[in-house]
C-alpha cells in the first residue's frame, strides 16, 4: 500500500515549507497566509502559536526536493 500524496505546491508554498526546516528566530513567517494553506494541507501544524512541520510535511519536502531538482536539470 502506498500512502504517498502528490502535492502541487506553489513556489511560495515550497519556500515557506523549506523555511520551517529550522526553528524561526521570531516564530513567524513573513507570509502567514502561506502557513494557513500548508496547515489546511496537513503539512504544518501550529503549536503554541508557532508553525511546525508535520511528518507528512517532511516527507513532501524531501520527495518534492528531488522532483524540483529534476525540473531544474
Amino acid at each position: 500500500m502506498n500512502d504517498d500524496v502528490d502535492f502541487n505546491l506553489s513556489h511560495d508554498q515550497w519556500e515557506a515549507l523549506k523555511a520551517l526546516r529550522n526553528p524561526l528566530p521570531n516564530g513567524r513567517l513573513s507570509k502567514a497566509y502561506l502557513v494557513e494553506t500548508l496547515v489546511k494541507l496537513g503539512l504544518v501544524v501550529i503549536d503554541d502559536g508557532v508553525p511546525a512541520m508535520t511528518p507528512t510535511g517532511r516527507k513532501v519536502l524531501v520527495r518534492g526536493s528531488c522532483r524540483l531538482l529534476d525540473l531544474v536539470a
